[in-house]
């Protein structure tokens, strides 16, 4: 029996379209600084991809800054702009369920003499716009917050956070990975100064990402070396990867109602199947306006690793949360944040939707399921169901 993929907010299967456009740069793959023939046809592929990007982000081509993934795109937002802006003030507003790129680059400033305050969320993973305005201080050069949570898919208010931010003399970074494909990405109505993509989370290879940054926005490199990308990336660009990229954008913006609206709904299916077949089940932050394919589920008295390998024993692959914790025997920070009992923290699931995801797949985890958290309850040894 085929195996059901759901965990695509940890990464998705590169598309077929990204791998042709790939493989057609290459067989020629030269570099687009390069002044002959060959570096100008080089140039002229990187120049379309930016092109592209650009557009789907209302945005203009010289604001497209290529990355090696969306990590990298978050540190060069955070430790660019807090560096640039050092003379202008030193503290940092960031919240506790951030991405650890964000957080890994927020801890570092603060170990360097800045001040930084994490806001916190409420039961269904959002900040409070009031919080923002009252942390924020004359110092503060920057406020970075998640336009949507990676481990339960809550969709902050960016542009209003945005705003308040302004109205303060801040400028606003957005982790926009989980965005494409669900969300508009438009940056002039987000009001934000920079925000990160990561090609391996809408179906391009994994290695290159995207950092929006708005013309004029203050910015220090994080790699130096040579000039490219603006002077804000040092490096040969990975062209056969930006050019995937920009193709898998493309096709995720363009096809971003019909999944959306496919996706929801099996999304809900799943949602109401385990709620009305499991009891002690409960859809984290159900009452947040969330990503279509994000499903993050407490099973009461069942840990999470005893049914994730139950899980993929039966040929079903899910997780914990976050991708870049695993391995972890701690609970995840989103999931602490929420305010949820050490116990139920322990027990969390987060199935993830994807382009590949059918009514049958869904209907097959529902089958399963129940039988499966039965048994870890009552300490059932590991074996298929």
């Amino acid at each position: 029996m085929d195996r059901i993929y759901l965990d695509h907010a940890a990464t998705t299967a590169t598309r077929p379209e990204a791998i042709a456009a790939m493989t057609a740069v290459l067989g020629s793959d030269y570099n687009p600084s390069s002044l002959h023939a060959e570096g100008r046809a080089a140039r002229t592929i990187l120049d379309g991809a930016r092109t592209a990007v650009a557009r789907v982000l209302g945005a203009k081509p010289r604001e497209i800054v290529f990355t090696g993934g969306g990590s990298e795109a978050d540190n060069l937002a955070i430790l660019g702009i807090a560096r640039a802006r050092k003379s202008d003030g030193r503290h940092i507003i960031t919240s506790a369920i951030e991405h650890h790129a964000v957080l890994h680059a927020v801890d570092e400033l603060e170990a360097a003499g800045w001040s930084v305050t994490r806001l916190g969320v409420d039961a269904a993973g959002m900040v409070a716009p009031d919080d923002l305005r009252a942390a924020l201080r004359p110092d503060t050069t920057l406020v970075t917050l998640a336009l949507a949570n990676n481990e339960i898919g809550t969709i902050a208010p960016i542009a209003e956070l945005a705003a308040i931010a302004h109205a303060a003399g801040a400028l606003f970074h957005t982790d926009a990975v989980q965005a494409p494909g669900q969300l508009p990405l438009d940056v002039a109505a987000l009001g934000v100064d920079t925000l990160a993509l990561s090609g391996h989370k809408f179906c391009a290879p994994k290695g290159v990402g995207v950092l929006y940054v708005r013309g004029g926005t203050p910015i220090a490199p994080h790699l130096l070396g040579g000039g490219q990308e603006h002077g804000l990336r040092a490096g040969t660009e990975n062209l056969a990867g930006i050019a995937a990229l920009a193709a898998a954008l493309e096709i995720a913006e363009s096809e971003r109602p019909a999944f959306v609206a496919r996706v929801t709904a099996l999304r809900d299916r799943l949602a109401g199947g385990i709620v009305a077949a499991i009891p002690g089940a409960h859809v984290n932050a159900a009452g947040a306006p969330r990503l279509a394919n994000n499903l993050s589920v407490a099973f009461d008295d069942a840990p999470g690793d005893l049914l994730l390998m139950r899980l993929d024993l039966e040929g079903i692959a899910a997780s914990a949360g976050s991708a870049c914790a695993a391995g972890s025997l701690e609970p995840s920070h989103v999931i602490a944040a929420l305010g949820l009992p050490k116990a139920a923290q322990r027990s969390v699931i987060r199935f993830s939707l994807g382009r590949t995801t059918t009514a049958v797949q869904i209907d097959r985890v529902l089958a399963c399921l129940p039988t499966i958290v039965r048994e870890v309850r009552s300490g059932a040894s590991l074996h298929p169901v």
